[in-house]
C-alpha cells in the first residue's frame, strides 16, 4: 500500500508541475483544461474522486516524507474537501467555478507559480525515501 500511495503522490506532483509548465507554455490550452473541471457532473465527480485518491495517498505516504505532519494535514484537507464536494450537488461547484474563474484566469501566472511550488515541495518530501 505504501508503494502504491507513493506512486500516486509522485503522480500528483507531476500533475501540478506539468500544469504549471502548461500554463507557462500554452496558457490558452491550460485555461480550456481548467474550465472543464466543473463543466459537467461527470467532470465534477471525476475531479473529486481523483482529489480524494491524491489526498488519501498523501495521508498514507506522509510518514515516509520530509515534513510528514504537514503533508498529512494537506492530505486530510484535500480528502475532506473532496468528500464535501462529492456530497454537494455538482451544480453548486459549477456555479462557484463560474464566479471564481475570472479571478483565477486574471492571476493564472500566480496560480502556476503556486502549483509549481507545491509540486516541487511534494518531490522534496518524497525525496526522503529515495536511495541514491
Amino acid at each position: 500500500m505504501e508503494v502504491l500511495s507513493g506512486m500516486v503522490v509522485v503522480a500528483f506532483g507531476v500533475f501540478l508541475t506539468g500544469l504549471a509548465v502548461l500554463i507557462a507554455v500554452e496558457p490558452g490550452i491550460a485555461e480550456r483544461f481548467l474550465r472543464l473541471f466543473a463543466a459537467s457532473a461527470r467532470a465534477h465527480y471525476t475531479e473529486q474522486v481523483l482529489r480524494l485518491i491524491a489526498g488519501a495517498a498523501l495521508v498514507v505516504f506522509a510518514p515516509s516524507m520530509w515534513y510528514a505532519d504537514l503533508f498529512k494535514v494537506l492530505g486530510w484537507l484535500i480528502s475532506v474537501t473532496a468528500v464535501a464536494l462529492l456530497l454537494f450537488p455538482w451544480r453548486w461547484h459549477h456555479e462557484f467555478g463560474k464566479l471564481a474563474a475570472p479571478l483565477l484566469f486574471r492571476h493564472i501566472k500566480l496560480f502556476a507559480l503556486g502549483a509549481f511550488a507545491l509540486g516541487v515541495f511534494i518531490f522534496y518530501g518524497v525525496s526522503r525515501v529515495v536511495r541514491w
